[in-house]
């Protein structure tokens, strides 16, 4: 069979008379090739009788050889028909027959995909209204004062998000992923460590809880994942690692210290504050406060509260609507001016009689009966923990307990003393 095979092929590519009639040429090349094919005969490969070169091709081929040949190229016409409709075609017909590859992404790409997909739901996005008098109508207005981010707590609709994100808000609005808009309640606020909680009043099918981690075993270089409302454009994701850990600022609000703060170069711009720091695992590590940029954009410097202290405070805020946190109850002078005096220490400026440290006999600094400025007590340590600034201070007080009582160490003009000073919680603040 190998030599009339070989014979076929010779045959088909040998120039023959072409067909008068191309078009019913195809034809009968398509319904020989769609046609079942027969036990070989002479018979088996009959084309009509006005087809002179078919008889040659008969005389010259073996039948079976032949049909198998015609079947083929039959076949390659088919196809080759096909393919020219798709290009002459419309691209409506055309787009029939497109078969897209789908898009390969690389492993970490698929995980970044994924952890923005799931977390995505967790975030809202917060808007703080402020009342403002028209100068000209008088009629009162809600007049947008800012934005920021947040994310879902828990079921019951608990939003967390930074204290300045709300801080001189007369009414705030939530939109969820769905752009779904709630009015949002105060819950309440630490402005001590810019944490604040709020509620709305949701169907429990659109509150997707974010999944809590932990920051005590962060690690710098580890992977992080911001979330947020960057200048208004929602539901952006920003990717970097952790740059530094147990970093301290200041709150915006209150200028204590908030330690522990995870440094990140994720990011973080004006409307991501309040919005989640996740690890590479889609757990929540932290919340995005505050970015260290002389120009207010994002600098590759930025901050977030670790989850474990971000955890206590909003526990406390939902039960208690507050924070119940020791005060000493002084004003100290900044710290550069004490540097200034040349002594190291937290300058009393004042100690009101109805504080602690009042009761307690702080005295603070006023003037004599010539104007003349009177020192007041320089406190040097607590419990014996020395105390060089404002900074250390808080420090100490974070660490006790409201009802302790304390030994405060002071230099009162030339010499030391030591004071017990009762701890009391700090006032309630509107």
């Amino acid at each position: 069979m190998a030599a009339p095979s070989s014979a076929a092929t010779a045959c088909f590519v040998s120039p023959l008379p072409p067909p008068r009639r191309p078009r019913h040429f195809l034809r009968h090349l398509a319904r020989a090739a769609a046609a079942e094919p027969t036990p070989a005969s002479a018979s088996s490969f009959a084309l009509p009788s006005p087809w002179p070169w078919a008889r040659r091709l008969r005389d010259l081929v073996p039948a079976e050889a032949a049909g198998r040949l015609l079947s083929s190229a039959a076949g390659s016409l088919i196809v080759a028909l096909a393919s020219a409709s798709l290009v002459l075609g419309d691209a409506g017909a055309a787009s029939a027959f497109v078969v897209s590859t789908p898009r390969k992404l690389q492993a970490d790409e698929l995980a970044t995909v994924r952890l923005f997909q799931e977390n995505t739901p967790s975030v809202v996005y917060i808007t703080n209204l402020a009342v403002r008098q028209d100068a000209f109508t008088l009629d009162v207005l809600e007049v947008p004062q800012g934005s920021g981010s947040g994310f879902v707590w828990d079921k019951s609709g608990h939003i967390v998000t930074n204290f300045h994100v709300i801080r001189g808000a007369s009414d705030l609005r939530v939109t969820l992923a769905d752009q779904s808009v709630y009015e949002a309640q105060v819950v309440g606020f630490d402005q001590d460590k810019d944490v604040a909680v709020l509620r709305i009043e949701a169907p429990k099918d659109k509150l997707r809880p974010i999944p809590v981690g932990v920051s005590a075993d962060l690690l710098v270089g580890q992977k992080v994942y911001a979330i947020g409302n960057p200048f208004g454009l929602d539901h952006t994701l920003t990717t970097g690692v952790i740059s530094g850990l147990r970093r301290e600022i200041s709150s915006a609000a209150t200028g204590r210290p908030i330690q522990d703060v995870i440094q990140t170069d994720a990011a973080i711009n004006p409307g991501n504050s309040g919005g989640p720091l996740l690890d590479s695992s889609g757990n929540l590590i932290g919340v995005n406060t505050a970015i260290y940029s002389p120009s207010g954009a994002s600098s590759g410097v930025g901050f977030s509260i670790p989850v474990d202290t971000v955890g206590g405070i909003v526990d406390q805020l939902i039960r208690f609507g507050k924070v119940t946190r020791p005060i000493l109850g002084v004003k100290f002078a900044p710290d550069q001016s004490v540097e200034q005096l040349g002594l190291s220490g937290v300058l009393v400026l004042d100690a009101p009689p109805n504080g602690p440290a009042g009761k307690a006999g702080l005295q603070p600094t006023k003037r004599d009966p010539y104007g003349r400025l009177i020192l007041g007590d320089i406190i040097t340590s607590v419990n014996g923990t020395k105390v060089t600034n404002g900074s250390d201070l808080y420090r100490i007080l974070d660490q006790c307990k409201v009802g302790e009582t304390v030994t405060v160490e002071v230099l009162r003009g030339d010499h030391k003393e030591k004071i017990p000073v009762v701890l009391e919680p700090k006032a309630d603040e509107s």
